[in-house]
């Protein structure tokens, strides 16, 4: 049976931090989570680094002065050297955003899912591997209150405690599976393609019924969505608190679907809460009922989305593509995303490769995949080339 680090080093200070730092850097693996205030702030900031070791774990406070995710910069960035994440993409973006690079990923969420368990969460992994339990109550928790509660603090210390151990252990299960290479790829990918965190509430689109409202509805629903977006932003900003919580994706969808005409039939639209009707409600009966002048006097524009040439054979392409990678999948008993993820069915689908260089040259394809599926694949792809509409 494994033993795992006992305790945990709060890290508060910069000469503290440091420390922390070459202690970490001694270390050929690191187990490494982060706790921003997402649930609780329009912008979350970055609350807590959390880092293991098999011997140590390190909790860096990162709103105190000097305690800064930048002092890791060279840790992380350095390949050699195994980091094993959980669910890695918003912590990727988190320390992008700060100049922090991961490389030497590896993700234990992003491994289970290929390798097909059924269950994927840190918990179930913990519980199912290692016979360890892991309170999820603080999932939703305020990580910027300080001090932080005792609770709280073993539940952050906890996500790292065990990663190191579960992440060889989930790693040697690739590695049986015959799909590490697979996997460490899109680990890579996840890196690559980790920026900083888009601005909130950027690039909205509302999910609005295609059917059942004609295209004059349809572009009165987009534009009352749209004006409803501006606003809750606008109010989620001065109150500080998340987008969602100020007005809810369902809430902004019913209100553009149904515009109501009245406070009542405001406060029974689907997610709205009473406190914000008495807040807001005026401000939002009256940005509906502009839309709707607006909307008569025929002065609102249809969202038409850009398009490119119209190629007739992509979809054709990836229905070929889905049907290769689950016939290979069965045939080598792995998942079909061990085979062909989402993001290289879609760059194929796309562009198919004319020869094997090409092909070769896809990123996160990589040696194995050519040489199990590569001259398949361009026979497969070959009779469906690109056609400009």
């Amino acid at each position: 049976m494994p033993t795992f680090p006992q305790g945990a080093l709060d890290v508060v200070d910069a000469p503290g931090a440091q420390a922390a730092v070459r202690t970490l850097e001694a270390a050929p693996e690191v187990a490494v989570d982060l706790e921003a205030d997402s649930m609780h702030a329009f912008r979350a900031r970055l609350c807590f680094l959390q880092l293991a070791t098999d011997s140590e774990v390190f909790l860096l406070d990162t709103l105190q002065p000097g305690v800064d995710a930048s002092l890791l910069a060279a840790l992380m960035a350095d390949p050699a050297r195994t980091k094993y994440f959980h669910a890695a993409q918003g912590d990727l973006q988190f320390l992008a955003e700060v100049g922090v690079r991961v490389r030497g990923l590896f993700d234990t969420h992003r491994a289970a899912t290929l390798l097909g368990w059924p269950k994927v969460g840190l918990a179930d992994l913990a519980r199912e591997r290692l016979g360890v339990e892991l309170p999820k109550e603080h999932q939703q928790s305020d990580f910027s209150l300080r001090p932080l509660p005792p609770g709280m603090r073993d539940y952050i210390a906890n996500d790292v405690r065990y990663l190191c151990e579960l992440g060889r252990q989930v790693r040697e299960a690739c590695r049986e599976a015959d799909i590490l290479e697979e996997v460490l790829l899109d680990c890579t990918r996840m890196c690559d393609e980790a920026v900083a965190r888009p601005d909130v509430g950027a690039d909205f689109k509302p999910k609005l019924p295609r059917s059942g409202l004609s295209a004059a509805q349809l572009t009165l629903a987009n534009a009352i969505a749209q004006a409803l977006h501006r606003k809750r932003l606008e109010w989620a900003e001065q109150d500080n608190v998340p987008m969602g919580r100020m007005l809810s994706n369902m809430a902004v969808t019913d209100l553009a679907v149904k515009p109501p005409g009245n406070p009542r039939e405001l406060a029974r639209a689907a997610g709205v809460r009473g406190a914000f009707v008495r807040a807001h409600g005026d401000e939002v009966l009256t940005l509906i009922r502009e839309q709707l002048e607006k909307s008569r006097r025929g002065e609102l524009e249809a969202d038409a989305e850009p398009r490119g040439p119209r190629d007739p054979n992509r979809r054709k392409r990836e229905e070929a593509l889905k049907a290769f990678r689950v016939e290979k999948a069965l045939a080598r008993k792995v998942t079909p995303s061990a085979v062909l993820t989402n993001p290289l069915l879609e760059a194929l689908a796309a562009r198919p490769p004319a020869s094997l260089e090409e092909l070769s040259a896809l990123p996160y394809l990589g040696e194995k995949r050519v040489r199990l599926y590569g001259q398949e694949l361009l026979a497969l792809l070959a009779p469906l080339p690109v056609l400009g509409g």
